[in-house]
């Protein structure tokens, strides 16, 4: 089963660029890649770029509007994410919990729906 790790994280309490601690948290993003491919997990997994670069849409009463930033006003936003094919919950829930930005935010799993089941 596939399982998207969407990651979380309020800015304020990111380590800044250049610093070691930064650096420190890069490494720990580096070794949970290599594991969750060398395991065979991988599907896919990428950074987003900062909020400031974000454009919501929606449409209303026929009509498609656009505006600057994120949909939601929160102090976590989404900074990234992985998807990944294991057996169960409790094999996603493993992995979720080595992305090192859960020590300062939050990383939610979630089930991707599979519209084409074989069998």
């Amino acid at each position: 089963m596939q399982y998207m790790l969407l990651i979380y994280s309020d800015p304020a309490r990111e380590p800044k660029y250049g610093t070691p601690e930064f650096e420190d948290l890069m490494k720990g993003y580096f070794d949970v890649n290599e594991k969750i491919k060398a395991d065979g997990a991988m599907v896919s997994g990428e950074g987003l770029k900062g909020t400031d670069t974000a454009t919501s849409l929606r449409i209303k009463s026929g009509k498609v509007e656009t505006m600057d930033g994120p949909f939601a006003e929160t102090r976590e936003y989404l900074g990234g994410y992985y998807v990944v094919d294991v057996p169960d919950l409790d094999a996603a829930l493993k992995y979720a919990a080595l992305i090192p930005s859960a020590a300062f935010g939050t990383i939610e799993v979630r089930p991707l729906m599979d519209y084409n089941p074989a069998g």
